[in-house]
């Protein structure tokens, strides 16, 4: 925000900013809004909504008011919400009224105005103070929210500043820019297209969640020009698509399989591979696919003033991923600050131009009767199958060896192998130790409301 709506309004008021909006729409809407919530003496709330026009406005109205906003995830149970609540003292709830039932009696719950009452204030009274300390919260984001266990990232208006420039850099802009929207506003792959879409004065369409005819509609229409995807949304979407004028589509969020970069490099369809998280506000780590076909195992290079460091690198340079820069969070609400350097909990390298590498995150490494084995590797391998959908290892404990890998499939319709036959395949091209010791089939693997593969969810003996 940081004026960036604001300005919009005053500079270009008639263009477009979220789905059929103007900038001046939109700012009026945010300071109707801001009037009613500024009575409000709380300093922290909650929002719970589905993707909407009028979640971006509450979500920008509540930042207006100088209130640091919690935003919940959609998909979390009555009790865990209260639970999350409650360790971060939030009495009040702004919610969209179909998410009413979610939330526990014990709080203030106001619902969302509807966008016609907000819209209808023609010429409301602007009294707020629009500069933002780099030090204030502008959101709050609670990752691993569904096991139960999760740490809260305050998102500060210094790192939000620090990426918007720095993505800008890397991706750069058009005025004819108009970016999807489908992934969750409440994560910060959302949170990050709204305001790197202000900043740069351009439109977004957000859509209430994926819809793939809607959202093809949208590409040869040529509507949109930008998405921001993961790579089993893209998996399912590219071989429809057969006209379009897109000029990015960033992609990350988990593994992308090497035939969804091949399928895309022969369309020549704009891959932005990307790495980031929560922590740092979105990506921290990008580059074009297209412009660097020999790089397309990387994850690209970090962003301007951003730093990548390999930590205890092993012989081959591969060691836990650090990173540094101003958009890095400075520590978790109510935990012990960080230093400036963020320990990812991912295993990788930095090649000699700069390109930083993926290899695994240590949480799922493999320790194999001393070994270490990557899932990684063994998925870019099943991925190779034609008839694979979707996959994952993961580690199953072992009397003999410690851990040894468990490897979950799922196929395309009408397709289909036996387990069999692709442990055969995989025991041509991997030492014996990484050749999964167990295989199950399922009909679809279990995802989170981002799309990412819910790891821990994986079970043999269901």
């Amino acid at each position: 925000m940081m004026d960036w709506l604001r300005y919009g309004a005053e500079h270009y008021p008639n263009r477009i900013c979220i789905n059929q909006y103007t900038y001046n729409d939109i700012y009026r809407s945010v300071v109707h809004v801001a009037r009613n919530l500024e009575r409000s003496d709380v300093s922290r709330v909650a929002i719970l909504s589905d993707n909407s026009v009028t979640m971006a406005i509450y979500v920008l109205a509540a930042m207006l008011v100088h209130k640091e906003v919690l935003l919940l995830n959609i998909h979390l149970k009555p009790n865990e919400i209260e639970n999350q609540l409650a360790q971060l003292d939030v009495t009040t709830v702004l919610h969209s009224i179909e998410r009413r039932d979610q939330l526990p009696n014990s709080i203030y719950a106001i619902v969302f105005d509807s966008l016609e009452s907000i819209l209808s204030d023609l010429a409301p009274e602007d009294t707020f103070d629009w500069t933002f300390k780099d030090s204030d919260i502008a959101a709050i984001m609670n990752t691993s929210a569904t096991t139960g266990q999760f740490k809260s990232v305050p998102l500060r208006w210094g790192q939000i500043r620090a990426h918007v420039q720095a993505s800008q850099k890397v991706l750069g802009k058009t005025e004819e820019d108009n970016w999807l929207v489908v992934l969750p506003l409440f994560h910060v792959s959302g949170l990050s297209i709204l305001m790197r879409s202000l900043y740069n004065g351009t439109a977004v369409t957000i859509l209430p969640k994926y819809d793939e005819a809607q959202v093809l509609k949208l590409i040869e229409s040529e509507k949109i020009n930008m998405m921001s995807l993961v790579p089993t949304i893209l998996t399912q979407l590219e071989p429809t698509i057969t006209h379009h004028k897109l000029r990015v589509i960033l992609l990350g969020g988990e593994f992308i399989p090497m035939a969804l970069i091949d399928a895309c490099e022969k369309k020549s369809l704009p891959i932005y591979k990307t790495y980031g998280m929560t922590e740092t506000f979105s990506q921290s780590v990008t580059f074009s696919v297209l412009e660097h076909p020999h790089k397309r195992d990387s994850v690209g290079r970090p962003l301007p003033d951003m730093q990548v460091r390999i930590d205890n690198p092993d012989t081959d340079g591969v060691g836990e991923i650090h990173l540094t820069g101003p958009m890095v969070m400075t520590g978790y609400i109510n935990k012990k600050p960080i230093d400036g350097d963020l320990n990812t909990d991912d295993i990788g390298y930095v090649d000699e131009e700069g390109f930083v590498y993926i290899l695994n995150r240590r949480k799922d490494l493999i320790i194999s009767g001393g070994e270490n084995i990557y899932p990684k590797e063994l998925e870019d391998l099943v991925y190779t199958l034609p008839s694979v959908k979707e996959c994952a290892v993961v580690p199953v404990p072992d009397d003999k060896w410690g851990q040894v890998p468990a490897l979950f499939v799922a196929f395309h319709d009408g397709e289909s192998m036996t387990a069999d036959d692709i442990l055969s395949f995989m025991t041509k091209s991997l030492a014996k130790y990484k050749v999964p010791k167990y295989l199950k089939i399922l009909p679809e693997l279990p995802r989170n409301g981002t799309g990412k593969i819910v790891r821990n969810e994986l079970r043999l003996e269901d």
